[in-house]
C-alpha cells in the first residue's frame, strides 16, 4: 500500500448547490489548495455536519477543479441523510473534506484514442479525465447511461468537448438507446482504434465493460465506489478483493487495473 497519503484537511466554502438532475446536484466549493493538488480520478471526504450520529465523512469524485479561481465542482446523489443535508447547503456555508485521496487514471503513455464509459454518479471522474485528455489533443469517445432521462448527467458536456462519438442509453429508453451503455461500449471496442478505456459506476456495469475491454485486447482502468471511511489507508473498510490481494481504495485506488479486479 503506498505511503503517505496525498491526503490533507482543507477547509471550503460553498459557492453554488444546485439540482442538475432529479436527485443530483452540482457542488462548487472554494477551496484554493485543492483545487491545484487534484488530478482526475482522485476523491475527497467531506464533513457534513448537523447529526452527532454521523460521523463518517462522505467520499466524492469530483468533475473539474480550476486552480486559478480555487474552485472545485463535485457531482453527488442525495441517496441518504447527509446528502440530503449536503443538498440544503446555500453558498457561503463551511465545512471541510480530507483530500486529495488516493491516485487517480493512469493513461497510457502515447494513447491516441480514448473510450470513456459513465454509468449514472459514475459519470465524473470519467468527464473530468475526458476534459484533460481532450486539452491535450487525444480523441475520447464517451458512453454515457442512467436509469432514466431525467437522471442523465454530462451528455452535453462531452459533447462540448468535441468528442468523435457520445452514445447515450437508459434503462427506460425514455433517453438514446433503451438498454446499458455497456451495449454501444462494446460495439466501439469491437470496432477497434482504442488505447485505453476508463470506467467508473455500477459493478456490473463496469465488469461487462472490462471484459468487452479484455476481449478487444484494450487496456482498461475501472474507479470502484467503497465505502472510504477514514480516507487515507488506517481502517480497512474500502477493501477491493484484486489478484494482487486485498487493497484498500482509498489508496490503492479508487482508480484500479480493471484485469485484477476479482470482486466488484
Amino acid at each position: 500500500m503506498p505511503n503517505p497519503s496525498p491526503a490533507r484537511m482543507h477547509d471550503f466554502e460553498v459557492v453554488s448547490n444546485e439540482e442538475i438532475a432529479n436527485g443530483i446536484f452540482s457542488l462548487v466549493i472554494l477551496a484554493p489548495r485543492l483545487a491545484s493538488a487534484l488530478k482526475p480520478g482522485q476523491f475527497v471526504n467531506i464533513r457534513v455536519p448537523g447529526d452527532s450520529s454521523e460521523l463518517l465523512r462522505i467520499p466524492l469524485s469530483y468533475v473539474s477543479a480550476d486552480a486559478e479561481h480555487g474552485t472545485v465542482e463535485i457531482w453527488y446523489a442525495v441517496v441518504g441523510n447527509a446528502t440530503r443535508r449536503m443538498s440544503a447547503w446555500k453558498p457561503g456555508f463551511k465545512s471541510d473534506l480530507l483530500g486529495p485521496g488516493g491516485h487517480g487514471w493512469r493513461v497510457p503513455e502515447g494513447a491516441k484514442r480514448v473510450l470513456v464509459v459513465g454509468g449514472g454518479i459514475g459519470v465524473p471522474p470519467v468527464l473530468c479525465l475526458a476534459r484533460e485528455l481532450a486539452a491535450k489533443g487525444i480523441e475520447v469517445d464517451a458512453c454515457v447511461g442512467a436509469a432514466s432521462a431525467d437522471k442523465l448527467v454530462g451528455v452535453q458536456d462531452f459533447e462540448a468537448l468535441g468528442c468523435g462519438s457520445v452514445c447515450v442509453a437508459t434503462d427506460d429508453g425514455s433517453a438514446g438507446a433503451c438498454g446499458f451503455c455497456t451495449d454501444p461500449a462494446s460495439e466501439l471496442l469491437v470496432s477497434g482504434g482504442y488505447d485505453y478505456v476508463a470506467t467508473c459506476g455500477p459493478g456490473v456495469m463496469m465488469s461487462k465493460v472490462a471484459a468487452a475491454a479484455s476481449e478487444a485486447g484494450v487496456y482498461c482502468e475501472a474507479s470502484l465506489e467503497r465505502m472510504m471511511s477514514c480516507g487515507f489507508g488506517a481502517c480497512s473498510t474500502c477493501n477491493v478483493e484484486t489478484t494482487d490481494g486485498m487493497q484498500g481504495a482509498c489508496m490503492c485506488g479508487p482508480v484500479f487495473d480493471a484485469s485484477k479486479v476479482v470482486v466488484w
